[in-house]
């Protein structure tokens, strides 16, 4: 547990001071509209529900805020880039932007269920007192706008008996928009289960698209003034407390009561979004200005198990190692943009990326350039932009850990590597790498098998053979691939790879493997980076807390991972 918080108190603190809000804004709305005198005749119709409908929409307010500035690319690597003098710490809480933009919505689908569930009470109960003969306050209440010329006296929503609750809400602005508003939430939170993520991507990209409905929707929402409480004119010359319990002479002429007045509350959701929304289309101008400047394709590669490589130049592309890029094809879609690492070097003099089937999107473009040799399909990029494996030569010893193509980022982290001790850089804090390269069948090892025949021969002929320490781990294989192995374990190169490191058979023991890092490094700071799923993650961030030291003198290690 110490190691845990040791590890994550920034991000604890983050989250406790977002939750801290939370409770304090629907505490602070709750009471005021629970306690509050200008809403002591709204109460006398609604009850308590009145409160919940109205914390619950500050809530939905503050939430929908922050939900779009996690997904501002732009601005978050700009920070990275501000942040360069920050702590690891700091830095590491923008890479958990998507963690945190999840986090968000998942909040606002609790307050829309609570503001839903308060405004059905309320309905009822707005039809029932305008049908009660009763003569009770909250029936004379309803009746108001019978009574008086001005129509700004109104305080029920439903001004006739026969009118319907189903009828207002779908004519008044409040409830229109707010059925519009939660079936595009509704639609926005299903597509973006991992499910169809993963397997329909499409589906999630054009529907994740109506969050446009759901900001304009908010943005008009409370613009009806549905909500009403007493005018403060009003309250000067009939206030509740003098003037509830005598409601039955508010039409006598010698009564010092009069009928109170109402108003409806001014729209505010408007100026809760209005910054992020400026901000966001802010974003999107200089993506879409990005995207427009030209992209020259110099060189296509199709290696084994079905990956495309293209080599690119873009005037006034600067990259750092492990950074991203959203690429688009138009010819297979106008609008959907996929995320791909760079797996170039920003000493090389292109950019490239490694992009495996996976998808349709995927398959269609493999396909075009498989099937067109000249001229190429056009392609439009957006980027780059940061990630956490930026960070790497920010620690002494660096843990890369790719499962299949998740090797990309580190593709780039060692080409950068190769040409710094090409060149002599001798201002490489990182003394120690240790690379481990996951997969599942043996024709991926070929992707950057050049790079890593390379990289053997740099290291040895610079004297640096101890500063890389690579394993491959193959995790599907036949018997015959297990036995030509074994009977050819003797040779100098590795059957299945050509290089001087044997391939593994089976998965990484990371007990050992975490074990022997802090024996061989006990005062360092290990920097764990992973490209991979989900189950790799959860076992390699358990090791990172069980093998870090509480003294801060000794080793740590640093749990990392991709996220885009």
């Amino acid at each position: 547990m110490g190691n845990w918080v040791v590890n994550h108190w920034f991000s604890v603190l983050v989250l406790a001071v977002w939750l801290g809000l939370n409770i304090f804004l629907f505490v602070y709305a709750y009471l005021k509209y629970a306690k509050g005198d200008k809403y002591y005749y709204t109460r006398e119709i609604l009850g308590s529900t009145l409160a919940c409908a109205r914390a619950s929409a500050f809530c939905l307010n503050f939430n929908s805020m922050l939900i779009l500035l996690p997904m501002c690319r732009n601005l978050l690597s700009f920070l990275r880039g501000t942040c360069s003098f920050c702590s690891r710490t700091m830095r590491k809480q923008l890479d958990h932007n998507l963690t945190f933009h999840k986090l968000v919505a998942y909040m606002i689908c609790l307050h829309t269920a609570i503001h839903i569930i308060a405004h059905l009470f309320n309905f009822d109960r707005y039809s029932r007192s305008r049908r009660a003969t009763d003569g009770s306050l909250a029936s004379i209440l309803s009746n108001l706008s019978h009574h008086e010329k001005d129509g700004g006296s109104w305080l029920n929503p439903i001004h006739s008996p026969n009118m319907t609750v189903e009828y207002v809400t779908f004519t008044s602005i409040a409830g229109l928009t707010g059925v519009i508003m939660t079936i595009a939430l509704v639609l926005m939170v299903t597509s973006a289960t991992e499910f169809i993520r993963r397997n329909y991507f499409e589906v999630f990209w054009y529907t994740h698209h109506f969050f446009i409905v759901y900001i304009l929707g908010l943005g008009i929402h409370g613009i009806g003034g549905i909500v009403r409480g007493q005018t403060e004119e009003s309250m000067n010359e009939s206030h509740p407390h003098k003037c509830a319990e005598a409601f039955q002479k508010w039409d006598d002429p010698d009564s010092y009561c009069r009928h109170p007045q109402f108003e409806g509350n001014p729209a505010e959701s408007w100026k809760w979004i209005l910054a992020p929304v400026v901000l966001y289309i802010f974003e999107r101008i200089l993506r879409f200005y990005r995207s427009q400047q030209k992209v020259v394709i110099t060189k296509v590669v199709m290696h084994p198990s079905r990956v495309l490589e293209l080599q690119m130049n873009k005037c006034g592309f600067r990259m750092e190692v492990g950074q991203y890029i959203f690429v688009n094809c138009p010819s297979i879609s106008l609008l959907e943009w996929h995320p791909f690492t760079l797996t170039s070097a920003p000493e090389e003099d292109f950019f490239s990326i490694h992009i495996r089937a996976a998808g349709d999107w995927t398959e269609k473009l493999i396909k075009a350039f498989e099937q067109q040799h000249s001229p190429f399909p056009r392609i439009e990029v957006d980027g780059p932009f940061g990630t956490v494996s930026e960070d790497v030569f920010q620690y002494e010893v660096a843990m890369l850990v790719g499962a299949g193509i998740g090797v990309t980022p580190f593709a780039s982290i060692l080409k950068s590597i190769w040409h710094k001790f090409r060149h002599a850089d001798h201002n490489l804090k990182t003394q120690k790498i240790y690379f481990y390269w996951i997969c599942r069948e043996t024709g991926a090892f070929a992707w950057f098998n050049d790079l890593l025949t390379s990289l053997e021969q740099e290291m040895e002929d610079l004297g640096r053979v101890g500063f890389l320490n690579y394993r491959l781990f193959l995790t599907g294989w036949d018997s015959n691939i297990a036995g030509h192995a074994v009977l050819n374990f003797d040779r100098a190169t590795d059957i299945l790879t050509g290089l001087k490191q044997k391939t593994f058979f089976g998965r990484p023991m990371w007990d050992n493997e975490f074990s022997s890092i802090a024996t061989a490094h006990p005062k360092s700071v290990v920097g764990v980076f992973l490209c991979g799923p989900r189950t790799l993650a959860r076992s390699l961030q358990k090791c990172c807390h069980r093998y870090s030291s509480l003294d801060p003198r000794k080793v740590q290690f640093y749990f990392n991972k991709e996220n885009f």
